[in-house]
């Protein structure tokens, strides 16, 4: 079967696809049509549920305040060893077994999916639902991926949204990339990020009894999921060295999801092109999205936070959305929701840099 008609198959099968079309337009005295400016308005019909991840344009700095840097530096020495022992990776890379690249490569691909399927489109921002195994499947993988438990990823990632390229953006792109990519983390977060998160509705994420199940045990969980497991397996199983697992299939392997992260916030913040909306800084960055699994979408993605695809053109370059319309095939997924052809266009239209190709 060619691939477009089994995406389309897939996409369509056993479960329900919520499209998200255009505001109605109202009727202006002159004859003219105007859409309504309430940012809000595509998601309450849609989402009632989350409103919390919507850009507010209304926001601006506050005049004269600074970032004030105060460096957290157990992060520092800890992000530093990582890279040192990763680089060290690298050259332990060649002499690898075969099964300790495969090992490596799957961690990394599930470690991912924990971050993209799971903490992001499923929990971040509501734009599927899963049952449990898959719940419990993607709450694994974020473990896997050690990137803050489910509830602070969420939490910020929604502030991110709402406050994008702001001081309470936890990793705001017009602080330079560095700042952005790994910087916010080094430092202590401005009050503004802080002030807003706290104003943020995460009952949500509360009312989740695995997101808050994790956010209790996390410290001992990422111990075994993220350092002791991956290394382990290698030298137990298949008799790899120690020194192989440790610096190949444990550091550099999560060094390299890390960094994928990243990039997301630096690199598709800052280089590519504005098809949807010139007026953000969010960019459609293809090396990215091979990167980190169907996350380099980010114009579209800051267009329209409640699409599950993260991108109009779901499995292109987009193993993520592949994962959950498989998942949706065999009944863990549901109430996808999915941004209508009509609304995009409409869109490109009316805020596009000029840079959109139909595909």
């Amino acid at each position: 079967m060619p691939a477009h008609l089994l995406q389309e198959e897939i996409s369509s099968s056993y479960t329900t696809t919520t499209t998200i079309t255009e505001p109605h337009s109202r009727i202006l005295q002159n004859g003219e049509s105007k859409l309504e400016k309430n940012p809000l308005h595509v998601g309450e019909d849609i989402r009632p549920e989350m409103k919390d991840d919507i850009y507010d344009p209304s926001y601006k700095d506050k005049e004269g305040l600074k970032p004030k840097i105060e460096y957290v530096w157990r992060n520092i020495i800890l992000m530093s060893l990582l890279h040192l022992g990763a680089l060290y990776g690298i050259t332990l890379v060649p002499t690898c077994k075969i099964y300790t690249w495969l090992w490596g490569f799957c961690y990394y691909v599930i470690s991912a999916l924990g971050i993209t399927a799971g903490a992001h489109r499923l929990w971040s921002h509501r734009s599927y639902k899963a049952r449990l195994p898959l719940r419990f499947f993607l709450i694994i993988a974020n473990t896997m991926a050690f990137q803050n438990d489910v509830y602070e990823w969420s939490r910020d990632h929604r502030v991110h949204h709402k406050f994008s390229e702001t001081h309470a953006d936890p990793h705001n792109a017009r602080r330079g990339f560095f700042f952005s990519h790994v910087g916010w983390l080094l430092v202590r977060k401005h009050p503004a990020v802080k002030e807003k998160g706290g104003l943020l509705d995460l009952s949500d994420l509360r009312a989740e009894k695995l997101v808050m199940f994790q956010r209790r045990y996390y410290k001992p969980a990422v111990l075994v999921m993220c350092f002791i497991l991956p290394t382990l397996v290698p030298w137990y199983f298949w008799g790899e060295t120690f020194q192989h697992s440790l610096f190949v299939a444990t550091f550099l392997r999560y060094a390299i999801v890390l960094n994928a992260t990243w990039l997301v916030n630096s690199a598709a913040h800052l280089y590519g092109y504005r098809p949807y909306d010139k007026n953000i800084n969010p960019r459609e960055n293809i090396l990215v999205s091979l990167g980190a699994v169907g996350e380099g979408f980010h114009n579209y993605h800051h267009s329209f936070p409640y699409d599950y695809s993260t991108s109009e053109y779901r499995w292109h370059i987009n193993f993520t959305t592949f994962f959950i319309d498989c998942m949706a095939a065999i009944g863990l997924a549901y109430d996808r929701k999915k941004v209508s052809k009509e609304a995009v266009l409409a869109k490109v239209k009316r805020t596009g840099d000029g840079s959109y190709k139909s595909g």
